[in-house]
């Protein structure tokens, strides 16, 4: 009669449990927060990727900056003097403007010029491999949160369970049909449990805060994903191939070999002559004091105009050590797009392997579940007539639920690994991907800023 009880009451539980997550994904599944929701939260909202667009516009300045170099400096002077001695009184005052401009440097400003705009194209291939970084980042917490999620029910639900097999151990000692190791085997899986949900619950918590830094929003009610696979190349040969042409990071460090090679340049036109213009034009006064013997009174103009060669001869070694820096530089930007390659080739190999594992396992660790559940309910009706032990059932459960656990890790892996696929060949982007975002384009606050003569304000107003 006890064991009718215990089975009744279990059922109960498990009828429960069940609906209880049905009723839970039936309300949470009209304001659920879906992936590509979260995704398009992290691309707005991710601080560093905020941080590091900023500093593209940083970058950007260069541009104008190094264009001042062909630019004339124009300069207005002013001075008013008085002067007194005995018998007599002077002021004398003047004010003029003054021209500069350089004719010929060397091709360094053609080169500086160059080379800041070979860093822009850099930078802007840069911002696109951090936004593919975030994204891929974002999608990784986005399942996180629900893989911990979903075990920590899981672990309640197991829980839930063993305390039922701690009172049915119970009720049998009572009634003579059980021993307390049965007992005791049950209570200590119960306190392993507790363990385990408290450990499950703060993985939950700490993937939430994650998912927060990323996302840049709590994580509320979020909707299983689906894998990109319909986005994937046909093969790894194809994702290699694509991966290598097209690749952000391989892009940046390409630019970044030019920038390097005009700095090269830059620095050998320190040994070739300079030819400067200057220009001027002044008007002086003068007052003096009745009966003094200073020059009278009255103005005077004048204008200069001419050309300087400058010719370097010696500079104490520092023009020659500049350029051995700088072609060391080169050739350690021609090994970084080489780094470069090898790290988007093992990422892809890695990406697709793990996607190819993840799609494999899938399928035996759903079966896997099925098959301990049946498992599971045979050993409790063969224990009712005495053919299995509370151990045995305790067993059982433990297989159950480390499926169960083994499941939601392969289902957050095949997700994950999509997503990685996606950002190894360089197309994990926010419209490749389609995202509901006002896509930020780099290159229109390039083009604002690269031909400013003057003017304080940033584009944006500030």
């Amino acid at each position: 009669m006890s064991n009718r009880i215990v089975l009744l009451r279990m059922r109960k539980l498990m009828v429960s449990a069940v609906a209880l997550s049905l009723i839970v994904a039936h309300t949470g599944s009209a304001s659920a927060e879906t992936i590509f929701g979260a995704l398009a939260k992290a691309y707005m909202n991710n601080s560093t990727l905020n941080s590091e667009r900023a500093g593209l516009r940083v970058t950007d300045e260069n541009v104008p900056l190094a264009k001042s170099g062909y630019r004339p400096t124009i300069t207005g002077t002013g001075s008013l003097s008085y002067a007194s001695s005995t018998g007599s009184r002077l002021t004398t005052g003047s004010f003029g403007i003054s021209l500069s401009q350089t004719l010929f440097a060397g091709f360094r400003n053609l080169n500086n010029v160059r080379a800041a705009k070979a860093g822009v194209y850099a930078g802007q291939a840069g911002l696109n491999n951090a936004e593919q970084n975030t994204l891929f980042d974002a999608a990784s917490a986005y399942m996180d949160v629900i893989r911990n999620r979903r075990i920590a029910v899981l672990r309640k639900r197991n829980l839930a369970f063993l305390e039922e097999q701690v009172r049915a151990a119970d009720a049998r000692f009572e009634v003579g049909e059980g021993t307390r190791t049965d007992v005791a085997q049950a209570q200590a899986s119960r306190s392993g449990a507790v363990a385990q949900l408290n450990a499950a619950r703060a993985t939950a918590k700490s993937s939430e805060a994650i998912y927060r830094q990323i996302v840049g929003a709590e994580p509320g009610r979020l909707k299983m994903a689906s894998a990109l696979s319909r986005k994937h190349p046909r093969n790894l040969a194809s994702a290699l191939d694509i991966a290598q042409r097209k690749h952000p990071a391989i892009i940046a460090s390409k630019h970044l070999v030019d920038a390097a090679g005009f700095n090269v340049n830059s620095a050998e036109g320190a040994f070739l002559p300079t030819v400067s213009a200057t220009a001027g034009l002044s008007r002086s006064y003068s007052n003096r004091v009745p009966g003094s013997i200073i020059s009278p009174s009255g103005y005077s103009n004048s204008a200069s105009i001419g050309a300087t060669l400058t010719v370097p001869i010696y500079q104490g070694g520092s023009a020659s050590a500049t350029v051995r820096q700088n072609k060391e530089s080169l050739g350690k930007a021609r090994i970084d797009v080489d780094v470069a390659r090898d790290q988007v080739r093992a990422a892809a190999t890695s990406a697709w392997t793990q996607y190819e594992a993840a799609s494999a396992s899938l399928g035996a660790t759903r079966d896997l579940v099925s098959s301990a559940q049946l498992a599971l309910s045979g050993v409790i009706e063969e224990r009712k007539v005495g053919q299995r032990t509370t151990l045995d059932v305790l067993d059982a459960q433990a297989d159950v639920i480390n499926a169960q656990v083994n499941l939601a890790n392969s289902e957050r892996d095949i997700v994950v690994a999509s997503y990685g696929i996606l950002s190894a060949i360089g197309r994990l982007s926010a419209s490749n991907l389609g995202l509901k975002v006002s896509i930020y384009r780099p290159k229109e606050h390039y083009k604002a800023v690269k031909d400013k003569w003057f003017g304080l304000r940033t584009p944006d107003g500030r």
